[in-house]
């Protein structure tokens, strides 16, 4: 069965599908065959790796709304091992047209039934908002990744984003677990980014990982040539840190179902955000 990881936080600019991106191209390298999904209308991640959608090819609006097969919507990459069901703008009007839909926040996770026996990761990149959009992406995963920015209101709206997963698992998804919290955007000449990575691991004792993505140009840059960073600047020090966290998370999925972070309830993160 694939381990499906849904990658959320509402607020834009975390670095939440570079993680999608490059964490899916890190697994793919280890030998794990992985799915990434692009749920974002903004469709970053199926740029970023080198996806062109021209025409009428299919993508995840055809996939939630259309109720197109998987096969008929996965794309290859340049990466062996890694496929990619890609967004485009039409993706926008899902979020719309699923309100109407029966079991709307079940749509994704039916139409992964059958990837499971064929992948052995599935990485949703979700929207920065908690719309149905995410909803979807939330109750059709079994854990989920949150990247947090090293910089001045890292913890603002996180408290609501775990009572939103709480409420995912308390009556959609009873198995669904919070992974980790990935510390991203890290300057380390910053006073500042040192202090939020210490009040993160303050108030998530246990959910935070040990790799922290730094602010790199390299990073940044590997986009506009649509590939991840293994494959633009495999020596920087972005691309070790997500190498590191990828050997963190296959850590994890070798201990008895994701004991230790996994096992957590997103019930204690709540606590924890509330008493903050």
């Amino acid at each position: 069965m694939a381990h499906t990881i849904a990658i959320v936080n509402q607020k834009g600019g975390v670095g939440k599908t570079t993680t999608a991106i490059n964490l899916a191209a890190y697994l793919a390298i280890f030998r794990k065959k992985t799915l990434l999904i692009d749920l974002d209308s903004q469709g970053n991640a199926t740029s970023g790796l080198g996806v062109i959608l021209e025409g009428e090819i299919a993508n995840t609006y055809h996939l939630l709304i259309e109720g197109r097969s998987l096969s008929s919507v996965v794309q290859p990459t340049t990466i062996t091992n890694l496929s990619l069901v890609p967004a485009s703008p039409d993706v926008a009007g899902a979020a719309v047209e699923l309100v109407n839909q029966p079991e709307r926040e079940f749509r994704l996770a039916k139409v992964l039934t059958d990837a499971h026996a064929s992948f052995d990761t599935i990485i949703i990149d979700c929207p920065p908002s908690l719309g149905l959009l995410t909803i979807n992406g939330l109750v059709a995963a079994d854990s989920v990744l949150i990247p947090v920015q090293c910089e001045y209101y890292a913890l603002e709206g996180l408290g609501q984003l775990v009572r939103t997963i709480e409420l995912v698992k308390t009556h959609l998804k009873p198995s669904l677990t919070i992974l980790g919290v990935v510390l991203t955007l890290f300057d380390r000449r910053n006073r500042l980014a040192h202090q939020v990575i210490n009040e993160v691991r303050k108030h998530f004792p246990g959910y935070v990982f040990d790799a922290v993505i730094p602010r790199s140009i390299r990073l940044a840059e590997a986009p506009s040539y649509g590939v991840p960073i293994v494959k633009h600047a495999p020596w920087s020090p972005g691309a070790q840190a997500y190498r590191n966290l990828a050997q963190e998370i296959m850590a994890l999925e070798k201990q008895s179902n994701l004991i230790g972070k996994g096992a957590a309830t997103s019930a204690t993160m709540v606590a924890d955000v509330v008493k903050r």
